[in-house]
């Protein structure tokens, strides 16, 4: 892929909510997404790039909410001091905390931008801001890991990143977490416990993950070294400026202001029925 040509010349907002993520609620990233890939999809803005960091968090998929005893998994989580939430878009559970950085690409849907294209704009980019790593960025499943994925980012079998897609409104949102620093294997092993505890044996419609807590690792591990949230921060500025890319900074219009509102009491909505469902 020719990573300058999507890049070069081009104006991107630049929203940064790396630090300011830590306090608000993780929910609120899924509507600014939304909200961002309707404006880009009625040509009302320009392509967004944007950064977000949430505090510790489990983020359940829809299907994670329906396994038999997802209560007692949830209780579990929660006795480890994160919170639970229910996304509703697809794919599996997450972890989020401070030494995971997410990153969105946001902007208008073009049909010959296949879904296979945007995994492969965010996978080159990973490797752009990486250019040092200790090994290849190699993008295929990750058994054992959580929320596996055709582009699972990995180095020497180790997932360090997963990409996902949303498209919706006219825009596309290309959406990736890196785990930068702390244990990759802990935040494996907390939901290891949790699909142990929220499964027991009972119906399950969906493959769940027979999680391996040592095939994940943090890009810490991986390099040997401390490595930040903000050292991610710095190399990806610069890499969107090498490549010729024009930030802006940036933030909600009132127009926007607007359709946020509304699109985050649609995902609190959703969040609340779904997890009422598990109590129930």
């Amino acid at each position: 892929m020719d990573i300058t040509a999507m890049l070069a010349d081009k104006v991107w907002r630049w929203i940064d909510h790396s630090s300011s993520g830590l306090q608000f609620n993780p929910l609120q990233s899924f509507a600014l997404d939304d909200t961002f890939c309707t404006s880009t999809g009625e040509d009302t803005s320009h392509p967004v790039m944007r950064a977000w960091v949430h505090p510790q968090t489990v983020m359940l998929g829809i299907q994670d909410s329906r396994l038999p005893s997802v209560h007692k998994g949830i209780k579990y989580v929660e006795s480890e001091n994160y919170q639970v939430l229910v996304r509703n878009s697809g794919g599996l559970a997450v972890i989020l905390d401070k030494g995971v950085f997410n990153l969105s690409f946001i902007f208008k849907e073009n049909k010959s931008f296949s879904i296979n294209r945007g995994y492969d704009f965010m996978w080159k980019i990973v490797q752009l801001l990486l250019a040092d790593a200790p090994g290849p960025i190699e993008a295929y499943e990750i058994k054992g890991s959580y929320c596996p994925g055709n582009y699972d980012l990995s180095i020497g079998g180790q997932k360090f990143a997963g990409i996902s897609q949303r498209r919706i409104r006219g825009g596309v949102a290309v959406q990736i977490y890196l785990a930068v620093s702390g244990s990759g294997s802990d935040r494996a092993r907390l939901l290891q416990h949790f699909y142990e505890r929220a499964v027991q044996g009972g119906p399950v419609r969906f493959e769940w993950p027979r999680i391996q807590p040592e095939v994940m690792a943090s890009l810490s591990e991986l390099y040997g070294r401390e490595i930040t949230i903000q050292h991610i921060l710095y190399r990806l500025l610069t890499t969107m400026q090498s490549q010729g890319a024009v930030l802006q900074p940036s933030s909600l219009t009132n127009e926007e202001l607007h359709r946020f509102d509304y699109l985050y009491q649609r995902v609190i909505e959703r969040n609340n029925k779904a997890l009422d469902v598990t109590r129930s």
